[in-house]
């Protein structure tokens, strides 16, 4: 998120595209043949693109990955992504640099279900971005994080929904993800980290909840240290995902927290995987 809240970036290197249904109807469900760079800008310039490619079209080593024409590097010090990517429907085209400098380094990975398939690490949840964009004209700084997810079976296999944020402290960062089972239950994460990485003691908030989006009505809800929370805005409004920013309260602080909420029962529904072809494009060549 810019310094002065009106614009925000997410930028995803799959392997193995959890939301992609080229993926989900292959027989062989060989990850390497489904990749993509998934990059979206937020606010008066927004735009998304999500090409998936297939396994051709991937390098990677120990301090970088390349999809296609788009690629991340770690230096040692900081991650450059360089971006080259084309939307859809709309062909609007996204080319530019981000470049991300973590300002520590958490000690490792959760488990998000019982059975230890699926695994996050917030690596890096106080960083540093500069965004440099020659398509569209944007450039700006702002706060940012880093993190990974690996699994061993399909998102919708173990988890009905979930919703996570993040929010920048003058300390750090605290992360809430509160997940739900498939089999029922759930798992709430409340996470305060300091800048440099290090874990601090943190209770779970109250939950608050939030309005349905507009026009999919997505469900939302959040926490906050006073069970209150705004929408400021709504990035994201589809049949089965939402991302919005949020004025709350976390940490005795007043905070803008980046949020998203995700049906994957919804998503595992034919009719919207149906849909995705239209936003996740995958060309015939490599």
């Amino acid at each position: 998120m810019s310094d002065d809240g009106r614009h925000g970036l997410t930028i995803i290197a799959f392997i193995g595209s959890v939301f992609s249904p080229y993926y989900a109807w292959s027989a062989e469900k060989d990850p390497f043949a489904h990749c993509a760079m998934n990059v979206v800008l937020y606010g008066d310039r927004g735009r998304f693109a999500m090409t998936e490619r297939r396994a051709a079209s991937l390098s990677r080593g120990p301090d970088h990955i390349a999809i296609g024409p788009s690629a991340m590097h770690w230096d040692g010090t900081a991650l450059t992504v360089r971006i080259d990517e084309r939307g859809a429907p709309l062909p609007h085209r996204l080319r530019g640099t981000v470049r991300l400098e973590p300002r520590g380094f958490t000690a490792g990975p959760f488990h998000l279900d019982r059975a230890g398939r699926h695994r996050w690490w917030p690596m890096a949840p106080s960083s540093r971005v500069e965004v440099d964009f020659d398509q569209p004209d944007l450039r700006w700084s702002g706060g940012g994080y880093f993190d990974t997810n690996d699994g061993d079976e399909p998102l919708e296999a173990a988890f009905s929904r979930w919703t996570w944020c993040r929010a920048d402290l003058p300390d750090g960062a605290a992360i809430l993800y509160d997940v739900h089972h498939r089999d029922g239950g759930g798992q709430n994460l409340s996470l305060r980290f300091s800048a440099d990485g290090s874990r601090r003691e943190i209770r779970p908030p109250p939950a608050a909840s939030l309005p349905a989006t507009g026009f999919w009505r997505m469900p939302r809800e959040t926490r906050s240290d006073d069970g209150r929370s705004r929408v400021l805005a709504t990035y994201e409004d589809t049949p089965f995902y939402a991302r919005s920013l949020l004025a709350s309260t976390l940490g005795g602080e007043p905070v803008r927290a980046m949020h998203e909420s995700l049906s994957l029962d919804r998503f595992r529904n034919p009719l919207v995987r149906l849909m995705l072809p239209f936003r996740i494009p995958r060309p015939l060549a490599p």
